[in-house]
């Protein structure tokens, strides 16, 4: 009779775990496909403004182009302290108005690197994010201990940016791309792994649709870091 119970229990457990993990799943494809969805808006927007003389003379060739230099941080802060006082819809259509205009400040790069270029690079962005993503969802190591370094990486990293945005020394910037490449390869592994964790059974939908919007954020921003550091290495300028 005991051994009875011990097979029911454990087929329960079993179930359970089951459960869990089409969750998990469910909730992990949504983020990847947010996140999907907002780098497909940025490179439409970026191409549209690149192929648009007036637009490029108007937004880079005026003082508004530290506008759209400056805004992406603007919705990223905005959207990290007022998330849990905003419905899972505002967040939504806030990312999508990020994702926009990151593609307006990101047309300039086709101004300076061919179009193959480009493409090239993003394809291998694409499978170096994958497989760091692949490995932070699956191993078994727990990434947290190097959370903070990497952190304090990019602190460091855009505080050189500033300085050399005065120095304009060549060899910082490749030392200062080689570095960047590094620690968003790490950053993807950390967050795809901290976005899994932060996954709960019991959220609400209202709850895990702005868990998902955050969670495509982080991973979009690593995705797109990542992607303009190894540019500057791949990139064949025009």
């Amino acid at each position: 009779m005991q051994f009875g119970n011990d097979r029911h229990s454990m087929s329960q457990t079993d179930a359970r775990v089951a459960q869990y993990d089409v969750g998990l799943r469910k909730y992990m494809l949504g983020v990847y496909n947010y996140m999907a969805a907002a780098l497909t808006l940025t490179g439409i927007v970026a191409m549209l403004v690149s192929q648009s003389q007036p637009m490029l003379q108007l937004i880079f060739g005026t003082p508004l182009k530290w506008v759209f230099m400056l805004a992406p941080l603007g919705f990223v802060m905005f959207l990290g302290f007022r998330i849990h006082k905003m419905s899972a819809s505002a967040a939504q259509m806030t990312f999508w108005a990020f994702a926009a205009v990151m593609g307006v400040s990101m047309a300039s790069i086709f101004m300076v690197f061919t179009g193959t270029s480009i493409a090239r690079t993003f394809f291998v962005t694409a499978v170096a994010f994958g497989a760091l993503s692949l490995y932070g969802y699956t191993t078994k190591r727990d990434l947290s201990a190097m959370g903070s370094f990497l952190i304090m990486g990019v602190v460091g990293l855009f505080l050189a940016m500033i300085v050399n945005l005065f120095l304009q020394s060549t060899m910082m910037q490749m030392v200062i791309s080689a570095v960047g490449v590094l620690l968003f390869a790490g950053l993807t592994a950390y967050d795809t792994q901290k976005i899994k964790d932060t996954y709960d059974a019991m959220d609400s939908s209202e709850i895990a649709g702005k868990k998902a919007i955050m969670g495509a954020l982080m991973l979009y921003l690593d995705f797109i870091n990542m992607f303009q550091f190894l540019l500057s290495f791949l990139g064949q300028r025009e």
